[in-house]
């Protein structure tokens, strides 16, 4: 006669394997070289996804320049005639304009970034490419509509009676300093994302209050002791102030701003980086 054993259900459970999506990290210098080679893979996707954002629209790209001028307009007439902020010697309208066309940069590319890893799930799950280009994507696809906006905002300037000296050449490191801030931001959230949905809604919430903390419509030394802090230690307080002395002149101490603007800028751009090299490789299992 032949015994035959039978498995229990709670032996088998016990003796399946567990899967443990941890994968192998992927060394900064191959990640850096295949970034490289996907560069026009990177180009394609912006243009494409600019072109997208506006293909049906009446107006097509112009609401990429409207909507940001039509918004610092509103705020210079709000806060100037309701609130009544002014600041000596500097033309108000023009002090919004120039501190609204690098937030709004950031605002966009930032909300749009952080989640470009999820957003674009069924890209990631065909072929593999550095996911770092997804996020990347998007800081492209919004600069181009910043840079026209920028020169725009520049060419109102005299006729805001602001007129422009060298000193305005510092909207092109500026600017450098911009893109090199949100990069890192965006690189360590859209990592973060995969693993915490709960990003995208934080950061939507963080940027509605984000912005009043900014000296946008106000500037640094203007600010109530109580939020001096608070300002100071934003990493966009440096480049708005940049910006702002670059076209309307000197409106504060800048020093201490663009010391922790650099300090934010480098820690993040080093923890997205990490992060992307350690999980580069399951983000395409995780989504």
């Amino acid at each position: 006669m032949t015994v035959t054993s039978i498995t229990q259900p709670d032996q088998i459970t016990r003796a399946a394997p567990s899967i443990d999506l941890h994968g192998e990290a992927t060394p900064l210098g191959r990640l850096a070289r295949e970034t490289w080679k996907a560069r026009e893979l990177l180009v394609i996707l912006a243009r494409k996804d600019f072109h997208v954002r506006y293909r049906r629209a009446a107006l097509g790209v112009l609401w990429a320049l409207a909507l940001p001028l039509l918004q610092s307009a509103v705020m210079a007439v709000i806060f100037a005639r309701v609130g009544h902020i002014r600041h000596v010697g500097v033309n108000y309208a023009a002090l919004v304009l120039t501190g609204m066309a690098p937030w709004t940069y950031f605002n966009m590319a930032l909300a749009s970034g952080s989640t470009a890893v999820v957003d674009n799930t069924d890209l990631s799950a065909k072929v593999y490419f550095p996911r770092a280009l997804l996020p990347m994507t998007q800081i492209l696809t919004s600069l181009y509509g910043y840079v026209v906006t920028l020169a725009i905002v520049l060419g109102l300037c005299p006729l805001l009676h602001t007129p422009l000296t060298l000193h305005t050449l510092l909207v092109v490191p500026g600017t450098l300093l911009l893109v090199s801030l949100v990069c890192g931001f965006v690189l360590v959230f859209s990592a973060l994302h995969v693993y915490f949905r709960d990003v995208r809604y934080l950061v939507t919430a963080a940027l509605m209050l984000w912005m009043y903390v900014t000296p946008i419509i106000y500037t640094a030394s203007d600010a109530p002791g109580s939020l001096r802090t608070i300002i100071d230690v934003n990493p966009m307080t440096g480049i708005v102030d940049l910006f702002h002395y670059a076209t309307v002149g000197h409106v504060g101490a800048m020093s201490l701003p663009l010391a922790v603007t650099a300090v934010w800028t480098v820690v993040l751009l080093g923890a997205g980086v990490a992060l992307h090299c350690r999980y580069n490789r399951v983000f395409a299992d995780l989504l």
